[in-house]
C-alpha cells in the first residue's frame, strides 16, 4: 500500500497525533464487547495508538476516544433530529469540536466533515465511499481536492461475518490529524451499521 503524499498545510486538532510520515492504522472492532461497539486502534506496526469504548444503552451510541496514557481525547456522538445523519465530536467538556453529516448520494455514500484546525482555519473535509462502503476517500476540497486519509475495510473473514465485527485500514496523509481521521471512520462505520 502506498503512502499518501504530504498536505501543504497541516489539518487538525490534537498536535500528538499528526501524521509525521505515510501512516496505516488498524481499526478492528472488539469482538463481543461487554461495553458496546469498541475499538482497538494500531499503528501498521502493531503499535497501540488510541482506544475507543462504546458505551451499551446510550440512545446516542457514545464512544469515548483515549490515548494509551487514558487521556480523554473526545467522544463520538450520533446527534437525532436531523434530516441527515450526523455526528458531534465533543471535547471532554462536551463541547462540539466537528461534525460529520452524511449527504444524499444516488450511488455510495458521501459526509462531509467540520471543524476548526489548531491554526484556527475552518477545515471542510468530504468523505465520499464506494456503493459497499468498502472503501472511501477523505478529500479537502480546499486544498485542490488532496486525499487526506484513505479508508479500506478489509475483506471479510468467517469470524467478521459471524460476530458483525468490522476492520479497517484507515491510511493518513503527513500533517494529518489522526485522531480526527479515525472520528471519521468510526462515523462511517456507525451509520454503515444502520444499514
Amino acid at each position: 500500500m502506498a503512502g499518501l503524499p504530504p498536505v501543504p498545510q497541516p489539518i487538525g486538532i490534537f498536535g500528538q497525533f499528526i501524521a509525521q510520515q505515510p501512516e496505516t492504522l488498524i481499526l478492528k472492532e472488539k469482538v463481543l464487547s461487554l461495553t458496546g461497539d469498541s475499538f482497538s486502534i494500531k499503528l501498521q506496526n502493531g503499535t497501540p495508538i488510541l482506544q475507543v469504548e462504546g458505551k451499551v444503552m446510550s440512545l446516542s451510541g457514545r464512544k469515548t476516544v483515549r490515548d494509551m496514557a487514558g487521556n480523554h481525547l473526545f467522544d463520538i456522538v450520533k446527534e437525532h433530529f436531523h434530516i441527515h445523519t450526523t455526528f458531534a465530536i465533543k471535547d471532554p467538556q462536551d463541547r462540539k469540536i466537528m461534525e460529520v453529516k452524511s449527504k444524499f448520494q444516488l450511488l455510495g455514500s458521501k459526509a462531509i466533515g467540520t471543524f476548526t484546525s489548531s491554526n484556527g482555519k475552518a477545515e471542510e473535509l468530504q468523505m465520499k465511499g464506494n456503493w459497499f462502503d468498502t472503501t472511501a476517500d477523505i478529500t479537502d476540497e480546499a486544498q485542490s481536492g488532496i486525499v487526506v486519509a484513505r479508508i479500506n475495510r478489509k475483506l471479510l473473514s468467517g469470524k467478521d461475518i459471524l460476530f458483525g465485527q468490522q476492520t479497517y485500514a484507515l491510511q493518513v496523509a503527513p500533517g494529518v490529524d489522526m485522531a480526527l481521521m479515525v472520528a471519521m471512520c468510526i462515523a462511517m462505520d456507525e451509520k454503515n451499521n444502520e444499514k
